[in-house]
């Protein structure tokens, strides 16, 4: 009768500890860098990274300390200490003023309008993309929906002018066919709409990137195992891909309800004078109107300041959400 040879586990390396044999020990760790080894090492990404933190510093983070005339009484030609503290009183006065309240309804209609209806359009653009099956066809596709963004809002609007106008070439062919025109451009009522169609048309397929790059980020062997189960199109893509690209979509929703309030000036200030300022007038360009041209730079000062608060509220709450649902969101909590 053969007698079988015990299996002796693996001896551990020379040198290391473990942890698991030894009840009670602790893992060894490796002595932290100096901080002049570490700048020593890093040196060549720590040059590069100068240029681009001197123009974040002098372009986003000084500008910030002009928000203090928010809180003062101040005119263009006296200088912030001259000017006279009045504390929160713009912001009262700001939100008794009508045409404050009226950009703050347009800003929260556009934002959800552009929320609920542009949002899912760059997913649903990588989803066509991604399932294209020839490349030449997939390429011409992605340059076709880029192109657009490059445009500037003028030829955007100029554009959207000689198809919806009201000599443009939809109303013409209704004028020719004996039917009445409609005014697409100049109706207040529509003009959310209106708006949501220029920005999907110029923004949505450069919104298509960064979900593009995500849906790359999944294997291929996840696809090719669920053909072999028998998957079809759409269950791959409804256990598969949107699975895949749930982080990148949580993280983009939270930027974009930190941005929520910031819906665009060009777009608006052009074609304010079309619709009226009641359907056109939102927080950027009230801050432009009330500050730059009636003077008053503390309530301009003012609104932007509560907009850029209100999205930082937002922001910390979505990304709390987020933390909440097993996301990352746009930073992980203190308990990952």
């Amino acid at each position: 009768m053969t007698i079988p040879a015990t299996t002796q586990p693996p001896a551990p390396p020379a040198g290391a500890v473990s942890a698991a044999s030894t009840p009670g020990s602790t893992v060894r760790r490796r002595p932290r860098a100096s901080l002049r080894s570490r700048l020593r090492k890093d040196w060549q990404m720590l040059v590069l990274m100068i240029p681009g933190a001197l123009c974040l510093l002098l372009f986003f983070y000084i500008p910030i300390l002009g928000n203090v005339i928010a809180f003062q009484e101040y005119y263009p030609f006296i200088t912030i200490p001259e000017a006279q503290w009045v504390g929160l009183w713009n912001f009262i006065d700001l939100f008794h003023d009508e045409q404050f309240l009226v950009a703050l309804r347009n800003t929260l209609v556009l934002a959800a309008v552009q929320l609920v209806l542009f949002f899912p359009v760059p997913i649903l653009l990588a989803l066509i993309v991604d399932s294209m099956m020839t490349p030449r066809f997939r390429k011409a596709f992605q340059s076709i929906v880029y192109l657009p963004h490059f445009l500037s809002w003028v030829l955007v609007i100029a554009l959207f002018q000689q198809m919806l106008g009201g000599a443009g070439f939809i109303n013409q062919f209704l004028a020719s066919h004996g039917m009445d025109t409609i005014p697409f451009m100049t109706n207040p009522s529509t003009f959310p709409l209106l708006v949501t169609l220029q920005t999907i048309w110029k923004d949505a397929g450069w919104g298509m990137i960064i979900f593009l790059a995500a849906l790359a980020s999944i294997p291929a062997s996840l696809y090719e195992s669920a053909a072999m189960d028998g998957a079809g199109r759409l269950h791959r893509i409804w256990h598969i891909t949107l699975p895949g690209m749930r982080p990148v979509i949580v993280l983009l929703l939270i930027l974009q309800l930190g941005s929520i309030l910031t819906v665009g000036f060009e777009q608006f200030i052009l074609q304010r004078d079309a619709v009226g300022p009641d359907a056109a007038e939102v927080l950027d360009t009230y801050s432009y109107y009330a500050g730059v041209i009636g003077g008053s730079w503390s309530m301009g000062a003012a609104a932007g300041l509560a907009k850029g608060i209100v999205g930082t509220i937002l922001i910390l709450a979505a990304n709390k959400v987020a933390h909440l649902l097993g996301e990352d969101g746009i930073y992980r909590g203190s308990s990952k």
